[in-house]
């Protein structure tokens, strides 16, 4: 008869622990999605990081638009908003990096 009890227990956790498994799977999908759209785009030099408000109750958002040839054009286009310029940290810039400084020998 013990064995039969925790049968029937088992049988009853599991309906209760059904929506958890099913509110964190979706949660985690929707979180796995939501931050693959924020990506840099590496053929533009520039990006604008915009916020946007969401009003009295709060639960604004933020977003990038890499799609900018210059910090002067990113800047004309963010005039007004909230947003600011920046540069693109994927972007393959054609600048050689700067000489590695060797310090000098004491003897």
């Amino acid at each position: 008869m013990l064995c039969h009890i925790k049968r029937r227990r088992h049988s009853e956790d599991f309906p209760m622990r059904l929506p958890f498994l099913t509110l964190t799977a979706i949660f985690t999908l929707l979180g796995a999605a939501d931050a693959s759209a924020q990506r840099y785009d590496p053929a533009y030099p520039v990006c604008m990081h915009r916020y946007v408000g969401g009003g009295p109750g709060g639960g604004g958002s933020d977003y990038f638009d890499c799609s900018f040839t210059s910090l002067e054009q990113c800047r004309a286009t963010a005039s007004g908003l909230a947003a600011t310029c920046d540069l693109n940290p994927y972007y393959a810039f054609n600048e050689s990096p700067p000489p590695r400084r060797r310090p000098k020998k004491v003897h």
